[in-house]
């Protein structure tokens, strides 16, 4: 292993580990896509079903890298270059690690509720794995920490978070999210642009389930 890759390109990959892609998922992607475009860096979207047909706003993404094989393909060559972002990893993510690694390996999706350690798919194989703290994160905002802690070298204890953020989804009603958000200057959860009307359908949905 090189000594210092932290001169080297960098890609934030998602192992996708569903046979299909949700709403949720599609807005946590193209959000993903979106700022590893404007930070100069790759996305890649691997194991993606042929038969799955990726929304036309993905797709159109230039930062977006979308492949077929598994991860584990992929780079079987440089495994050595790839950082698992794994929940279960006894070392925590740090800016020294850009040294190390120029691989950021994430699977989705993780933000099941309760976690369903899907990550562990991708822990057998193998791969150096780091933690990104104590409580569970949407796909996107795990990305966008690593990318925090490795591209703008801030100590995961630097970043300003949101735990549980209730979100207000009418006058009479609220919801508790169950997961870790970057705060942005508001206070405010960090989240997919969509991702607020989508939330709002699904709780109407759940009200109309219950009539």
């Amino acid at each position: 292993m090189d000594k210092d890759r932290s001169d080297k390109a960098q890609t934030y990959v998602v192992e996708h580990l569903d046979p299909e892609l949700g709403p949720w998922s599609a807005l946590e992607y193209q959000a993903i896509a979106y700022e590893c475009e404007a930070a100069g860096v790759k996305f890649c979207l691997s194991s993606v079903p042929r038969q799955l047909e990726l929304p036309s706003e993905l797709r159109a993404m230039k930062s977006l890298v979308i492949e077929h094989q598994n991860v584990e393909w992929l780079f079987k060559d440089v495994k050595e270059r790839v950082c698992l972002l794994d929940p279960a990893a006894k070392t925590e993510l740090s800016p020294d690690d850009a040294a190390n690694f120029n691989v950021f390996l994430f699977g989705g999706i993780l933000g099941d509720d309760p976690p369903r350690d899907r990550t562990s798919e991708l822990r057998m194989k193998g791969f150096d794995g780091r933690r990104l703290g104590p409580v569970q994160m949407t796909t996107d905002t795990a990305v966008r920490v690593t990318r925090m802690v490795i591209q703008q070298k801030l100590p995961l204890n630097e970043i300003p978070y949101v735990d549980y953020p209730e979100l207000r989804i009418d006058e009479h009603e609220s919801t508790e999210m169950p997961f870790r958000y970057v705060k942005n200057a508001d206070g405010m959860p960090v989240m997919p642009e969509g991702m607020m009307d989508l939330i709002k359908s699904d709780s109407e949905k759940g009200f109309e389930d219950l009539l």
